[in-house]
Parts: structure tokens; sequence; C-alpha cells
């Protein structure tokens, strides 16, 4: 909890639900934005040693992109047809 900036007594007064919440939203947060500073090409040198980190940037990736859709800022571009899916 230290990581939420929360006392003792915030974590004793606040609901167990909401407990799980904030943390879920900090786990999430953080996942986001783990490659922050890093570009696709040090992602890249990186994953060559460590296959994980491909894995966990694509990840961080796919919720970025999953939360800015959610907020509106960004939504998913509209099929014209069906040529344009198999590409």
């Amino acid at each position: 909890m230290k990581e939420l900036g929360m006392s003792w007594k915030d974590i004793k007064e606040t609901p167990r639900h909401e407990l799980d919440g904030l943390l879920q939203a900090f786990s999430i947060h953080a996942t986001i934005h783990a490659f922050d500073g890093h570009t696709p090409k040090d992602i890249g040198r990186m994953s060559k040693d460590n296959p994980h980190v491909g894995r966990d940037y694509r990840r961080s990736e796919e919720l970025k992109d999953k939360y800015t859709r959610l907020g509106g800022l960004k939504t998913k571009p509209k099929v014209q047809s069906f040529s344009e899916i198999i590409k």
C-alpha cells in the first residue's frame, strides 16, 4: 500500500472491495507505463536476451490501446470492405 500513499488508518477505514479496486488499478497503471521512455528498437534489443521482455511489452501496448479506446481518446477504424479485413 506504500505505492498508493495510504496510511495504515486509511487502509483500515477503507472497505475491502475499494482496496481491491485500487490495487488492480495500480497494477494496470504500472503495466501500462512499465516501458515509458523505451523505443520499439530498444525493446527488440532487450528481448533478444530476455524473451519475456517482448511479451511484457506487447501486454503493455495492448492494455494501453484498450484503455485509450475505453477513455474515448481513440476509436477502432471502421472497416469498409472484406478485403480490408484480410490485409
